[in-house]
């Protein structure tokens, strides 16, 4: 249960960091036009940096450590 419960973490905090990293972005450069379809709305930026954050986890990963056979 704690193994998996430290799996999980990695990639929660990852999108966290993303989503408040897209919060952040809305708020200093964001779009006034509102033409941009990113920018234009802070829920779209927060969830759309969140899942980049979710998907940068994965490449930070301890990978197979010497255990991989190619």
């Amino acid at each position: 249960m704690k193994l998996k419960l430290k799996k999980l973490l990695r990639p929660f905090l990852f999108a966290l960091g993303g989503g408040l990293v897209g919060l952040g972005y809305y708020y200093a450069v964001g779009c006034s036009t509102g033409s941009c379809p990113i920018t234009s709305n802070p829920m779209i930026t927060v969830i759309y940096m969140g899942v980049v954050g979710l998907l940068l986890s994965g490449l930070f990963g301890k990978g197979c450590d010497g255990k991989c056979s190619m």
